[in-house]
């Protein structure tokens, strides 16, 4: 399916609700089954990831399809393997090309039994699951956070506990923290200091949790109030002081031209007019942002220099090699290094009159990022969009809200 998208005229006033947070939705998810919680958890997100989450923990059965889901990929991975029984866990064919060798190496290391069934290193996974010890381990922490955040939610109800040595740079630290601080609401300690975290063998105590709306969702009414002088949008549930290390996009956005208020409702944001002429940053611990900002830069005529890419080669797609793609067909001529990099240099290709494919590659943010290039007058034709369901399963609706419609071809 394809949507073909136009407005005639594009609304600068919304009062838009986010969903909520799936990064704390399906963390909240594993810590609520490891402390027994009779607890409902409130405000939970309606994101396909955390369907799948809750589908899993729910489920009576030994084998599992988490389809495109990272996050429970690896978090059910590490959980699964301290639960006695046999278990298969799979998902989609882009799934079982993301590496989980990391992971799965650490859990064998605790005495975990993790089989491959068909690729060394990939998905589909045979777990037998038993009681696992803790001790010194080791893991890099330059890869994915996800396979750390993995271990420290089990890591209490292992013998002995866990002191984790994390090797290398370490890439999206507000993700660790956030878990963290989670696990700390349900009652468990840790100490973090340098490359080093350590928590002790202990109880998670059930608690009544309500989940924050999410701040990646957020990233793209940024990008479409930069994009529209005089906007004034309200995004109800986000916190000043929020777990989310995505937050930091109300800094970032304010060299792109947008001023962020708080109240008691959520933010009201305002376009002010005021940007850099070049932006230089490192996404090190904010990757999810980098389509959003990379098109709106783009969009805007700001020039660039993005670091701290690396763990975008291993999302839903490679995050890099398909902004490169797409927003050439845009006219914007992007650069990488092949590793962390990305940078535009401000120049252009004319590509008026023509209609624009967009492709999203099965990944959500390909579809949210590039859609608000319509305000800017590019023809569009967005491929596969119900893949916002991903993380922003009403993002279409909220977007007709202000006048930018779709058409489905």
């Amino acid at each position: 399916m394809q949507y073909k998208l136009s407005s005639s005229t594009i609304k600068t006033k919304a009062t838009i609700s986010l969903p909520s947070s799936k990064s704390i939705s399906n963390r909240l998810l594993l810590l609520n089954a490891l402390s027994y919680s009779p607890y409902t958890i409130k405000n939970l997100s309606e994101s396909d990831d955390t369907k799948v989450m809750l589908g899993v923990l729910n489920a009576n059965s030994s084998t599992f399809d988490v389809g495109a889901a990272g996050t429970s990929m690896r978090f059910l991975t590490a959980f699964l393997s301290k639960i006695v029984g046999e278990w298969t866990i799979t998902g989609s064919e882009r799934m079982k090309q993301r590496p989980i060798k990391p992971l799965v190496d650490a859990l064998n290391n605790l005495g975990a039994k993790i089989e491959y069934l068909e690729k060394d290193g990939y998905p589909p996974l045979k777990i037998f699951g038993s009681a696992l010890k803790g001790g010194e381990l080791e893991l890099p922490g330059n890869i994915s956070s996800q396979y750390i955040s993995a271990i420290l939610m089990i890591a209490p109800t292992i013998e002995n506990g866990l002191t984790l040595l994390l090797t290398g740079d370490i890439i999206s630290k507000p993700y660790i923290r956030m878990t963290l601080d989670l696990m700390q609401e349900f009652g468990v300690k840790s100490f973090w200091k340098e490359n080093c975290i350590t928590i002790s063998e202990a109880n998670y105590q059930p608690k009544v949790t309500s989940v924050e709306s999410d701040w990646s969702a957020a990233s793209y009414w940024y990008e479409m109030a930069a994009l529209l002088p005089g906007c004034e949008f309200t995004l109800q549930g986000l916190k000043k002081i929020s777990l989310q290390g995505d937050s930091e996009v109300k800094t970032i956005f304010e060299s792109l031209g947008v001023k962020t208020k708080f109240s008691q409702r959520g933010v009201t944001l305002t376009h002010t007019g005021s940007t850099a002429k070049h932006l230089k940053y490192n996404f090190i611990n904010e990757p999810d942002l980098a389509q959003t900002i990379a098109t709106c830069c783009c969009l805007l005529g700001v020039s660039f220099s993005f670091t701290g890419l690396q763990s975008l080669k291993i999302k839903e797609t490679d995050r890099i090699k398909a902004l490169i793609n797409e927003l050439g067909k845009l006219g914007f001529s992007l650069e990488t290094n092949g590793k962390d990099s990305l940078s535009w240099n401000g120049s252009q290709a004319g590509k008026e009159n023509q209609t624009i494919t967009i492709n999203t590659y099965k990944d959500h943010r390909m579809a949210m990022a590039f859609a608000p290039a319509i305000i800017k007058g590019f023809d569009l034709i967005i491929d596969d969009p119900d893949v916002v369901s991903k993380s922003y399963p009403h993002y279409w609706n909220d977007l007709s809200m202000i006048g930018i419609n779709q058409k489905e071809i």
